[in-house]
């Protein structure tokens, strides 16, 4: 027990990082290749392959703005840059939270989609613990929930003045530029 302890430290001490640069500064990002290694690789991909430059965070989820959801969250969200769509990569293979054991907390970051296995570029940042996002949560009406992968390790200030940032509805107008999105230390 303690070797394998002693493996999973070892493992999250070496995490890859990922420095979001934004309008409203950076948000640095720990993804979890080790317990979510499908979704993680993916929006890793998308990281080296410079897709995030220019994209955007274009929707912000807070109480007031949701009024026909019974059940209310608060995210922000982004995606990839919509020049490079022909980049884009294929859909993945949902990680559910009951397999990972990661949750939507304060700061997770996770892989919106529509349905089961259709996340592709899009992701949201959770602004306070977001449990009916994980498995068997009741945002989403199939109860699978969302694939969470990371967490904000720096600029939860960042991330807070985006959810803050004048919308229409949910969509932020004007919506928040992603400069740049680049491994740590690249």
């Amino acid at each position: 027990m303690w070797l394998l302890l002693s493996v999973l430290l070892v493992a999250q001490a070496q995490l890859p990082r990922v420095i979001v640069e934004t309008e409203f500064g950076e948000i640095e990002i720990e993804v979890d290749t080790v317990r979510a290694p499908t979704t993680a690789a993916n929006f890793l991909k998308y990281v080296d392959g410079g897709m995030y430059d220019g994209g955007r965070f274009h929707r912000t989820v807070r109480m007031d703005n949701q009024p026909q959801n019974d059940v209310k969250i608060e995210v922000i969200q982004a995606g990839a840059s919509a020049s490079r769509i022909r980049d884009f990569l294929p859909a993945i293979e949902l990680e559910r939270t009951s397999a990972t054991k990661l949750t939507h907390a304060d700061g997770a970051v996770s892989m919106a989609r529509s349905g089961p296995n259709t996340a592709r570029d899009g992701f949201f940042i959770c602004i306070g613990n977001q449990r009916e996002l994980d498995f068997g949560g009741k945002r989403q009406a199939d109860g699978q929930g969302f694939a969470a992968f990371g967490r904000v390790v720096r600029g939860m200030d960042v991330v807070r003045k985006i959810h803050a940032a004048p919308a229409e509805q949910q969509t932020l107008r004007p919506p928040i530029l992603i400069a740049r999105a680049r491994r740590a230390g690249a």
